[in-house]
């Protein structure tokens, strides 16, 4: 079901790296990401595939992994991504409205899950070492990438605490905990419109 997926689509930061994502499987992902919506259906993004371990090492130094965390400076080795994902955007395309990556990413890892595995999607990049490392031409922008792999960590979802704080954490287990707002919180409940001319006793025209 799919709220089943959505509820084990969890951001992963450790992962089982002796366990591979080969690259049909990241074809298959990338094809779920072409098939979903496109503002203006420009199709501007393009990815690079990357599930070698030459090309993972590139990538791995050039991004950041958690910001609550503290000093942990990411996935140990042994712990890392088996794969990744680089999303990109083909500036030559003209692009109503910055969405694509967002809606791309949420298709490639709820696949990702479907097929066994997990992700998180990493927004704080060094973009131009990562275009330097990867070769990436000047018309392509760096958007995200997509950390796969099968993951070796749990995550729960917990309800805001008292203090309001919205931080994730990890307790002596290592055990992720993630806030999330109530449905309630999410959902606003607006004042009632004004009454038209046929509440006020006026007939209708």
């Amino acid at each position: 079901m799919l709220r089943e997926l959505v509820e084990k689509n969890r951001s992963y930061r450790r992962f089982r790296q002796e366990i591979n994502v080969d690259r049909e499987t990241l074809r298959g992902l990338v094809d779920l990401a072409r098939l979903s919506a496109s503002a203006g259906n420009t199709q501007p993004l393009r990815y690079v595939l990357s599930c070698d371990a030459r090309t993972n090492a590139l990538i791995f130094p050039n991004l950041a992994w958690a910001r609550y965390l503290g000093e942990w400076p990411g996935p140990a080795e042994g712990e890392r991504p088996s794969a990744y994902i680089v999303v990109l955007e083909d500036t030559r395309l003209e692009h109503p409205l910055h969405c694509d990556h967002g809606i791309a990413a949420q298709s490639i890892l709820l696949g990702a899950v479907e097929k066994g595995f997990g992700g998180c999607i990493i927004g704080s990049v060094n973009k131009p070492k990562l275009r330097q490392a990867l070769n990436i031409p000047d018309r392509y922008e760096v958007l995200l990438v997509l950390a796969l792999g099968q993951p070796k960590e749990e995550v729960v979802i917990e309800g805001i605490p008292p203090d309001g704080s919205l931080k994730y954490w990890r307790d002596d287990r290592g055990v992720h905990h993630v806030p999330k707002r109530t449905l309630d919180d999410l959902i606003l409940q607006l004042p009632a419109f004004p009454a038209g001319p046929q509440a006020e006793g006026q007939a209708p025209t």
